[in-house]
């Protein structure tokens, strides 16, 4: 009789069967004498090691069985790494994702071990460009103006993690169901953001945000008395454009759902814009405002898109030449963004010129991880570690250099404007062309915001961003796969009468 080489070796035995091998119950026997002993010595402590011993045993075993695990992880743990970070210190939690992502790529070769990988999934242009993007920050670490490798690696995730992360989206992200999983992985973790921003707006910040505070970071979050909300992300700008985007995307994309799921959604819209309103983050309000605009354009629908520029104009009415809510901190602080004279931004403007004069003769930037008061960890000397980046296009420019922009800018519009293109002249299907209008909006929204604040290249949104990228490059799977469902359904029906 012919073998099955394409077992999954995971998947050979069922959980009772193995409890029949005396083998199995051998093992199992010495595990319980370790686990007990464990504890017997590390008490308490011993109880959470032999617990996090079995939650990780168990992880791994249904990670290599089905490797799409590791993808949803990273995409749930990209939201609580850096507030982690606050209560875990000393312990090297940013490498996290990096060994999500590398276990994710170990389990896919090991579930397909006796067969080869199907590749074809991940041959489109979006792979091809992380790629080259990926190249060129190799290119970086022999830069001649770079002076620290340990810098490039704190940087690494502005290319290594689109790099890793598209392909995997483009493998195993197929369907309309996985899609609707990512977005309700989003909007679960986006609401719990919102709450406890709610939670450090009212009650206050626990010791660990107290503590991170007291390093510095009061002088940016606590201004006028006020505390600029944070949430468990980064910092204020990433928690209020993170937000947005989160309320954007969701709204839009609640237009394809009926019932609770319809319902899900616009309460994580409602909440994200909160959430936005509370980080007293005056440059995400961008999110939104260029979010819809873009939506409305993608409908090619002359009366949606003139009532949708009259209602973002109304908006923009209301900050810029009214003083309505002006007795209210948060709206208050939103105003100024309206305003060009803000002497924040006056600063950034002229920390732009130090900064053009000092990269004229320097193409290639001055390396990845130097740019920025960041890089005063490991350069606290340097010229470009003593100068506020603030942008996410101005942090590219200083450490890759006007080459680097030119290539991120090409790479970000190319696979907007195809996506773009494909929604408003090819895409037949309202439901797939709603979904990817959400996430096509989200993003132009945060890519405007990202010249205020490094948005797009911090967690959450980074990974959200990349995720997004390969999406919107891969509409015809969905399309596909509601053609699919429709045809079974029909053939149902007609089998049935």
């Amino acid at each position: 009789m012919a073998t099955n080489n394409n077992t999954n070796p995971f998947e050979a035995y069922s959980g009772s069967s193995n409890l029949a091998k005396p083998g199995f119950l051998v093992l199992l026997f010495f595990l319980i004498v370790v686990f007990a002993v464990i504890i017997v010595k590390l008490e308490i402590i011993g109880v959470g090691l032999a617990f996090g011993l079995i939650f990780g045993s168990v992880y791994l075993y249904y990670l290599f069985t089905y490797p799409i695990l590791g993808f949803y992880t990273a995409i749930g743990f990209n939201f609580i790494l850096i507030g982690l970070g606050r209560y875990l210190t000393g312990v090297p939690i940013g490498f996290g994702i990096d060994a999500i992502l590398i276990l994710t790529y170990v389990a896919l070769f090991m579930n397909k071990f006796k067969e080869r990988v199907d590749w074809t999934p991940i041959k489109k242009d979006v792979t091809i460009l992380a790629t080259i993007w990926f190249g060129y920050s190799i290119f970086q670490i022999i830069n001649p103006e770079a002076r620290s490798f340990a810098a490039w690696i704190s940087g690494r995730g502005m290319a290594l993690y689109p790099f890793l992360l598209i392909p995997l989206t483009l493998l195993y992200i197929n369907t309309n169901k996985k899609l609707d999983t990512i977005l309700y992985i989003w909007g679960v973790f986006s609401i719990l953001a919102t709450i406890k921003g709610i939670i450090q707006l009212n009650f206050g910040v626990d010791f660990a945000e107290q503590a991170w505070l007291n390093e510095g970071n009061y002088k940016t979050h606590i201004l006028f008395g006020k505390l600029r909300v944070f949430s468990f992300y980064s910092d204020a700008g990433q928690f209020g454009a993170n937000q947005a985007f989160s309320a954007v995307v969701a709204i839009i994309y609640s237009m394809s759902k009926k019932g609770l799921p319809k319902f899900f959604f616009i309460m994580v819209g409602i909440l994200g814009i909160y959430g936005m309103m509370i980080s007293g983050t005056r440059g995400s309000i961008s999110v939104p405002l260029i979010g819809f605009m873009t939506f409305f354009v993608l409908r090619k629908n002359m009366f949606v898109m003139v009532s949708g520029i009259v209602l973002l104009l109304l908006v923009f009415i209301f900050f810029k030449y009214t003083f309505i809510g002006q007795g209210n901190y948060q709206i208050r602080r939103m105003r100024t963004a309206f305003d060009p004279n803000d002497a924040s931004l006056q600063v950034r403007l002229d920390n732009q010129k130090i900064l053009k004069n000092y990269l004229s003769s320097r193409p290639f930037g001055g390396g990845i991880g130097h740019g920025g008061t960041k890089a005063q960890k490991y350069l606290p000397n340097a010229f470009l570690s003593n100068v506020a980046t603030d942008s996410w296009y101005v942090l590219i420019w200083v450490e890759q250099g006007i080459v680097g922009l030119l290539l991120h800018l090409m790479i970000l519009f190319y696979v907007m404007g195809k996506a773009s293109f494909e929604v408003m002249f090819r895409i037949r299907d309202p439901i797939v062309k709603l979904k990817m209008s959400a996430l096509i909006s989200g993003m132009a929204g945060v890519m405007v915001a990202s010249y205020g604040n490094a948005v797009l290249g911090t967690m959450p949104t980074a990974l959200i961003f990349y995720s997004s990228m390969a999406l919107i490059s891969n509409s015809k799977v969905f399309i596909d796969d509601n053609e699919k469902n429709e045809a079974e359904l029909t053939k149902q029906l007609e089998n049935k009468y």
